[in-house]
C-alpha cells in the first residue's frame, strides 16, 4: 500500500529555497510533473528559477504568466515551466502541447489546480505558504 509522505521545509530566505531546489533536482526524471501550489507571492516562481538553475539553466528565467509555457534545455532533458494562472478552463491545456513536452522532459506547473484533473498522476506536489507575518514554508507531498 502506498502512503502519503509530507515533508515541511522552512523557507526564511532565497538560500533556503535554493537548498530545497538542490534536494528536488536529483529526484526529477523525464516524464515527471512537479505541481507548484500557493498564492501569489508564496515563492513558486522563485523555486522554479532555483530548480532550473540547479539543473544548469543559466539564462534569465522569467515568470511564464503571459507566455504560459517557457521551455528550457538542461543537461539531462528539457524542462517546461508552465503557469496556468490565466487559464479559464482545463480544456485550454490541449493548446499548450504539454503531453509532447512531458514525453520529452519534465514539467514545473504553477497553479496546477486550474488544470482540474488533467495533469498526470502520480506527481510531486510542493505547497508554498506565506504566513500573515511573511514567513514562507513549503510542504513536499508525495503519494496518494
Amino acid at each position: 500500500m502506498l502512503t502519503r509522505v509530507e515533508t515541511l521545509w522552512p523557507l526564511p530566505d532565497e538560500a533556503a529555497t535554493e537548498a530545497l531546489a538542490r534536494h528536488v533536482a536529483p529526484l526529477l526524471r523525464r516524464g515527471d510533473v512537479v505541481a507548484l501550489v500557493g498564492e501569489l507571492g508564496a515563492g513558486k516562481t522563485t523555486f522554479a528559477r532555483a530548480l532550473l538553475g540547479v539543473l544548469g539553466v543559466h539564462e534569465l528565467v522569467p515568470s511564464p504568466t503571459f507566455t504560459l509555457v517557457q521551455r528550457y534545455v538542461t543537461s539531462a532533458f528539457p524542462v517546461c515551466h508552465v503557469d496556468l494562472y490565466r487559464l479559464k478552463s482545463p480544456e485550454e491545456l490541449d493548446e499548450l502541447g504539454l503531453e509532447e513536452a512531458l514525453s520529452e522532459g519534465a514539467l514545473l506547473v504553477e497553479w496546477p489546480e486550474r488544470a482540474g484533473d488533467r495533469l498526470p498522476c502520480p506527481r510531486m506536489e510542493l505547497r508554498f505558504l506565506l504566513s500573515p507575518t511573511g514567513v514562507r514554508t513549503a510542504t513536499r507531498i508525495e503519494g496518494p
